[in-house]
């Protein structure tokens, strides 16, 4: 343990010490408080800065009231043309407490009959207990026929062997053109009506692969990382829907999503999700183990489709900070979020 905290702290000196030697090898009219070649450099980095913060928020102001409503209206107008023939509520779940699993579970089988269409719900797990907390959900819920379960064990090696199980799981069912997969954490509690909300986008842009959802928090942590999440989640709902005026969201959040089933049934993109990889300069060829909401959706625009995002469709996810120290949690959080999205950079601009 205190190797470790040696090691961090090494780390963050010579970091520091890399940016201290930057910042003195500048010349001094750049470093001089109140000085022209000082105020251009501060001005310029914060006008780039808050630049791109205004154009999301007016663009997402613009789809939110005006674009988004147009849509939705459309959508409704569709009535039951707009059914998918079959939906697949898939979720995967491994090691997660007792009482956020039953939450999740009953939240996805009450969807599942309250959605009114013939619906799966795929449950990927690793641990015999939480198959039998499945199946007495289940059995005190009693859903209608139509309603199906199909339970797939997995061993405990990552999400992402999960999600390719439960990929392959609903390909044997060889889905149509019209289904939907929706793909649910296991710390993730659907609100009411979140399938009606979403599944219709599909029929309405025949283009859209993929589209995702709003999020609400339920942080088990101090009441200063509960503020800093909801921050967080309202700046994503701005940029969410900034991007969704152009159908170019830039990640299928992994908490849930929707998906076309005859996209997720495609060989390609379940090895994307499973296998994707990066090759690094020094380190060689290694395997993700996190953000695979940010290989699918790297699958999704490489295979040619649109994504989007459905505002007023919601759901809640229950969040278990990493540290009970605010600035280490966030700092940890901060470094996983932006680092799944720093390794993607490179090859989704080269997508053009």
């Amino acid at each position: 343990m205190t190797d470790n905290v040696f090691s961090r702290t090494g780390g963050w000196l010579l970091y520091v010490a890399i940016l201290g030697a930057l910042a003195v090898s500048l010349p001094r009219e750049f470093i001089v408080p109140g000085g022209a070649h000082f105020i251009l450099l501060i001005g310029g980095i914060g006008l780039w800065r808050y630049s791109v913060g205004i154009i999301h928020f007016v663009r997402g102001m613009y789809f939110l009231h005006v674009a988004y409503p147009r849509l939705r209206a459309k959508a409704r107008s569709l009535g039951d043309e707009a059914a998918p023939s079959h939906v697949y509520l898939m979720v995967t779940s491994f090691r997660i407490d007792a009482e956020t699993t039953a939450k999740v579970y009953a939240s996805i089988i009450r969807e599942a009959v309250e959605c009114g269409w013939p619906t799966t719900v795929v449950a990927s797990i690793v641990e015999l207990s939480d198959e039998m907390l499945m199946r007495a959900i289940w059995r005190r819920l009693d859903p209608p026929e139509r309603v199906q379960l199909r339970l797939v064990r997995i061993p405990g090696t990552g999400k992402r062997d999960g999600l390719a199980y439960g990929f392959r799981a609903i390909s044997r069912d060889v889905p149509d053109d019209d289904a939907v997969v929706a793909v649910v954490d296991g710390d993730t509690v659907l609100n009411p009506g979140v399938v009606r909300g979403t599944a219709p986008y599909f029929r309405l842009m025949p283009n859209v692969g993929a589209l995702t959802t709003n999020e609400f928090c339920e942080v088990h942590g101090s009441y200063l990382m509960s503020e800093w999440h909801k921050l967080r989640f309202a700046q994503r709902h701005i940029n969410m829907c900034s991007m969704g005026l152009a159908r170019r969201v830039l990640t299928l959040t992994g908490r849930m999503s929707v998906f076309r089933a005859s996209v997720i049934t495609r060989p390609e993109f379940i090895g994307d999700v499973e296998y994707d990889s990066l090759k690094h300069w020094r380190l060689g060829q290694f395997r993700f183990l996190t953000g695979d909401d940010k290989s699918s959706w790297f699958s999704m625009m490489r295979l040619g489709y649109d994504t989007f995002y459905v505002p007023d469709a919601s759901i809640h996810t229950v969040e278990h900070p990493p540290d009970p120290s605010f600035i280490r949690s966030a700092r940890q959080l901060m470094f996983r979020w932006y680092g799944n999205s720093l390794r993607q950079n490179t090859r989704a601009t080269k997508l053009g």
